[in-house]
């Protein structure tokens, strides 16, 4: 079974004679929807959430996708009304998904979080982008070696599908002495390089992944998201994925493979895993970049709410080309659809 990634400008250069039409025809598809976003934004017509709205969105889905930092919580702190509007959806029949591009929780370690804020979530509900970046080697039955820039998330989740790492935690205080002749080996067995969240990331570790894939042929760049910016507390953002990820970009003058949204790697593993029709999910989410594109570029509904990176001055401004199906305030506004009528 194959997935989509989204891949580097080197290869998409690399795309045949057979693919161009296609291609053109992705690359219409996008102008279209970027000028659609550009009209709705630039003119502030991205539709709030009302009842009705909320009532017909609510029918029209068979299974929610919820991005979890800043919709669900943020940083250690549940956000007002979540636990409400999850027990509401499922005892409307809803299929309920979590998805994060953090990757520094497992699975297993995201079902730890979910039980201290009270919620009840089961791991196999629950992708996370450490997930996606050992099940994205699962399908391709990769048999090397995996460096790891990253945190305990990642390399659980490699142990989990027996594929082999270094890296990791374990080079957390490792340094470089920069001494005449100074010349670091690695090992050349590395077959890809994954770089997620790290908050121990040094220059050893920089260096080793731009060794291996600058020297070791094939050696795939894979990155579990690329994000800006990431709640690690509740108190204000903090320097995302995408700093570490341009750190290794700019030593290999390489792009990554993406796993994480917006690329469609999750989304296409979902909707296998549970044989769901794309027309009947609704994503919701707090970025447009990533959770809205996502949802956008999958052909599904897609919820903004604003209880965490988006505000709504920047889904209004005329430089933002990304609109959702309907925006909010916050994910308890669906609890609209639970009330009795008089």
């Amino acid at each position: 079974m194959s997935y989509s990634v989204q891949r580097s400008g080197a290869t998409r250069a690399a795309v045949s004679r057979a693919e161009v039409p296609r291609a053109r025809t992705q690359s219409a598809r996008a102008v279209r929807r970027t000028r659609r976003g550009e009209s709705i934004a630039m003119n502030a017509k991205a539709s709030r959430l009302g009842e009705s709205e909320a009532k017909a969105l609510v029918d029209a889905t068979e299974t929610f996708i919820f991005d979890c930092d800043g919709v669900i919580w943020k940083g250690d702190s549940l956000i007002e009304g979540v636990p409400e509007t999850l027990d509401l959806l499922r005892s409307m029949g809803k299929r309920l998904i979590f998805v994060t591009n953090n990757s520094t929780k497992s699975r297993a370690g995201y079902t730890k979080k979910f039980e201290s804020l009270g919620l009840k979530v089961n791991a196999e509900e629950i992708f996370s982008s450490s997930f996606a970046a050992a099940a994205y080697l699962e399908s391709i039955d990769f048999k090397k070696k995996a460096y790891v820039i990253g945190e305990t998330g990642i390399l659980e989740e490699l142990d989990n599908v027996g594929v082999k790492h270094i890296g990791g935690e374990s080079d957390a205080d490792k340094q470089v002495t920069l001494k005449s002749g100074e010349l670091m080996h690695h090992d050349e067995d590395v077959g890809a390089v994954i770089v997620g969240f790290d908050r121990n990331i040094n220059y050893y570790k920089i260096q080793y992944a731009t060794l291996c894939i600058r020297e070791n042929p094939g050696c795939m760049f894979i990155a579990t998201n690329t994000d800006a910016v990431t709640h690690l507390t509740d108190a204000q953002e903090w320097a995302g994925n995408g700093s570490m990820v341009g750190a290794i970009k700019g030593s290999t003058k390489r792009e990554p493979i993406v796993v994480g949204k917006p690329a469609a790697f999750m989304l296409d593993y979902i909707a296998n895993k549970f044989n769901i029709r794309k027309d009947q999910i609704t994503m919701v989410g707090d970025r447009l970049d990533t959770d809205i594109l996502f949802g956008n570029d999958g052909g599904l509904n897609t919820l903004l709410v604003l209880s965490g990176v988006t505000t709504k001055e920047m889904l209004c401004s005329d430089d933002n080309t990304i609109a959702p199906t309907n925006y909010t305030d916050k994910l308890a506004d669906l609890l609209c659809v639970g009330k009795v009528p008089a």
